[in-house]
């Protein structure tokens, strides 16, 4: 009998071996991209780095610092072939759960007031806007504003 191996499903630590796919990724979905220096530093640094495999593919990832009773979501991505079939919401809910095991009161993040599939997707996970960062991202045409977002665990 020949077992068949199926392709996983889901979350699981990054690991530098995943930066390639990972750098893949990221300049596809971002004007201004993380470079490899800054996944790795993150993954050296430990935070809480995560990537969501489809049919045994990375197709997404985020990156959590903690500090104290705070999480920072630094950045979360999902390939932009698989955006809009709720993996972005399930990766999101993966890591605020795990923000939470780790004894998190609160979430922040910051995002591009352009990015308004994210910010709907954040607003409808329970993040509320609390400040605005002036001019805080490179754009093509000068800088962008980021805006802060908050969410208490």
């Amino acid at each position: 009998m020949n077992a068949v191996v199926k392709p996983s499903n889901g979350f699981r630590p990054m690991q530098f071996e995943d930066l390639d796919r990972v750098m893949e990724i990221e300049p596809r979905i971002y004007s201004h991209p993380w470079s490899r220096g800054n996944f790795a530093d993150s993954l050296h640094a430990g935070y809480s780095c995560w990537v969501y495999e489809f049919d045994g593919e990375v197709v997404g990832y985020a990156v959590m610092m903690s500090v104290l009773d705070e999480a920072h979501l630094l950045n979360i991505s999902i390939a932009g072939d698989y955006q809009g079939r709720g993996m972005g919401r399930a990766l999101l809910e993966h890591v605020i759960e795990t923000a939470r095991r780790h004894g998190a009161q609160m979430m922040f993040l910051e995002v591009r007031p352009s990015n308004t599939n994210a910010i709907a997707l954040y607003e409808s996970m329970g993040f509320n806007e609390f400040s605005i960062r002036k001019g805080y991202y490179p754009a093509h045409n000068g800088r962008e504003d980021a805006i802060l977002m908050g969410l208490a665990l």
